[in-house]
């Protein structure tokens, strides 16, 4: 059973050849070159939108620093503070 299977042609090669190659990002170039400084219109974009949506309340919420931020732990704690009769 495992011959079968040796034996057929490899797929990586078909596989590669169907999608395109990698082009080059602005990311790319960034990190090739920490002194280069480019513009990215779309990041531009996604960050301006960011801003608009937080002046106006409905940006994402800040991520909880500690446990005691958390309403998940809270409740954990709050629940194991009562003591059952």
């Amino acid at each position: 059973m495992g011959t079968k299977i040796l034996r057929q042609r490899l797929k990586g090669p078909s596989v590669q050849a169907y999608y395109p190659e990698r082009r080059v990002t602005f990311k790319d170039l960034e990190k090739a070159f920490p002194g280069l400084e480019t513009w990215d219109d779309k990041e531009e974009d996604r960050v301006e939108h960011l801003q608009i949506m937080k002046s106006r309340g409905k940006g994402a919420p800040k991520k909880k620093k500690t446990a005691g931020e958390s309403k998940k732990f809270a409740k954990n704690k709050s629940a194991a503070k009562k003591p059952s009769s």
